[in-house]
C-alpha cells in the first residue's frame, strides 16, 4: 500500500462527484456537460451491464454467446479527462513543519485520481522538473491507477522548475478540453505563469491550481541565524532572520497577490494550501465548490 493513499478518506469522499466547471468534449449521455453531440468510435473493452446503463450500447452478439448482458465501452466516451501536473523541482522536497510539499502533492493527486476513475472518468499524470515528462497518459481503467500511484511514489524532486514550458506544452498537446490540476509551490515568475494559464484557458481547459507552501515559508518563524539553501540551484545564504523577516513577508505578500491575480485572470480555481492543512476538509470543500448550485 502506498503511503499517500488513505482508503478511509477515499471512502468518506466517495459520495462527492468531481464536476467540470466548463463543457467537456464527449458523449452527451455521459455525466458532464458537452458542447456538442456525438460519441467515440474507438472501441476499448466490454463490461457487465448494470441498471441505469444505456441499453442502446448492449452487445447482443456477446449476449447470444454468453447469455449475459455486456456494454460496449469506448476509450474516448469519458466526458472528463484530468491531467495532474506535478512540479517535481528541488524546492518541492522541502519539509519544514510536517510532510514535504511533494508528499502533500502526492496525496492530493492520488485521492482525486482515484475519485475520478471511480466515477468513470480518466486521469493522467504529468511530471515536470526542468522539463516536462508525460509519465502516465489518461485512462479510466481501474488497473491504470496502480501505474499512476507507482509513478507518483517514485518521484524524487530535483533541479530547477520547468513548470512554465510544461504548461505551454500541455496546452498544445491535449487534443480536447480537459481538467488540468496543477500542484506546485509556483516558485516562478507570476507574469510567465499568467501567460501559461492564459494559454490553457484559450484552449478551453478547466484549470485548478493547488499552490503548496510549507508553514515555515509563510510564517518565516526562525529564532536564530540560519543558512538558507536554494533547493533548486544549490545557492546558499547565511542570514539573521529578524533582520530580513519584514522584507521577506512583504515580498511574499506581493508574490501571493500577483499569483492569485494571474489565476483569477485565467479563470483558474486557485487554492493556497499549507502542508499542515488536513486533507479531508480541503478536498471536501474543493469538490463541493465545483458542484452546480442546485447540488449544494
Amino acid at each position: 500500500m502506498h503511503s499517500f493513499i488513505d482508503n478511509d478518506l477515499l471512502s468518506r469522499l466517495g459520495s462527492l462527484p468531481i464536476e467540470s466547471r466548463v463543457p467537456m468534449m464527449g458523449n452527451v449521455a455521459g455525466k458532464h456537460r458537452s458542447p456538442h453531440r456525438g460519441s467515440s468510435v474507438e472501441f476499448a473493452e466490454y463490461r457487465k451491464y448494470v441498471p441505469g446503463d444505456d441499453t442502446r450500447r448492449l452487445d447482443w452478439k456477446a449476449f447470444a454467446r454468453s447469455d449475459r448482458f455486456y456494454i460496449k465501452e469506448f476509450e474516448a466516451d469519458t466526458n472528463l479527462r484530468a491531467y495532474f501536473v506535478v512540479d517535481a523541482s528541488g524546492s518541492m522536497k522541502f519539509a519544514g513543519k510536517g510532510e514535504s510539499k511533494i508528499q502533500y502533492a502526492r496525496r492530493i493527486a492520488a485521492s482525486l485520481a482515484y475519485l475520478l476513475v471511480n466515477q468513470g472518468d480518466a486521469a493522467g499524470l504529468s511530471i515536470c522538473t526542468d522539463k516536462l515528462r508525460l509519465e502516465v497518459p489518461p485512462s479510466r481503467r481501474a488497473a491504470h491507477l496502480e501505474r499512476f500511484f507507482s509513478t507518483l511514489g517514485k518521484l524524487e524532486p530535483s533541479g530547477e522548475t520547468g513548470l512554465i514550458p510544461a504548461l505551454h506544452t500541455i496546452a498544445e498537446k491535449i487534443g480536447q478540453r480537459a481538467f488540468v490540476v496543477i500542484l506546485s509551490d509556483l516558485f516562478t515568475d507570476p507574469a510567465l505563469l499568467g501567460e501559461a494559464l492564459q494559454h490553457l484557458r484559450y484552449r478551453k481547459h478547466d484549470i485548478s491550481v493547488f499552490h503548496l507552501m510549507d508553514p515555515l515559508e509563510i510564517g518565516f518563524e526562525f529564532d536564530r541565524p540560519h543558512r538558507f539553501v536554494d533547493l533548486e540551484d544549490g545557492t546558499a545564504l547565511v542570514a539573521e532572520p529578524n533582520l530580513i523577516a519584514d522584507e521577506y513577508k512583504t515580498a511574499l505578500r506581493e508574490f501571493l497577490t500577483k499569483v492569485r491575480a494571474k489565476c483569477n485572470d485565467a479563470s483558474a480555481d486557485y487554492q493556497l494550501v499549507t502542508t499542515d492543512t488536513p486533507l479531508e476538509p480541503l478536498l471536501r470543500d474543493f469538490l463541493t465548490a465545483r458542484l452546480p448550485k442546485s447540488k449544494h
